[in-house]
């Protein structure tokens, strides 16, 4: 990227967060973290690793599988993001630019699900095995 593009890219970036339709900086990630919520818990009664674990150690199933069904799993979110951002944008500065859109839309969905689907799948294995009554 030359300097220019970088600054403005920046510069719209940052102009988000205060600017118009600013309640889905909430939103996205909340309705992300449901969801990490949700598969979370159905990997931990599955008896699975934990979602970022798996992704990048490949003790389990493949990468590639784990990453699309990650995506299915937000898509909707993701999506939601996308068409956010795209109105944004061509109401705010009156033309698109995708890798904003692209970048926007990622930190806000799929980026808190990668990273909470994995610990809340410890914690419920935690809080299966804590109440689990003890086999005598």
């Amino acid at each position: 990227m030359e300097p220019d593009l970088l600054t403005r890219f920046w510069n719209d970036l940052l102009g988000r967060i205060g600017g118009p339709m600013s309640l889905r900086f909430f939103l996205q990630p909340l309705t992300a973290m449901i969801l990490a919520t949700r598969d979370g818990i159905h990997d931990a009664r599955e008896g699975r690793s934990p979602y970022f674990w798996d992704l990048f150690a490949q003790s389990g199933e493949p990468a590639g599988h784990l990453l699309r069904e990650g995506l299915r799993a937000v898509g909707r979110v993701l999506t939601l993001a996308v068409v956010l951002d795209l109105i944004y944008q061509v109401v705010q500065f009156k033309t698109v630019h995708p890798l904003e859109i692209v970048v926007v839309a990622l930190t806000l969905a799929f980026v808190p699900y990668m990273l909470l689907r994995g610990p809340i799948n410890r914690l419920a294995q935690l809080w299966m095995r804590y109440r689990r009554p003890a086999a005598h």
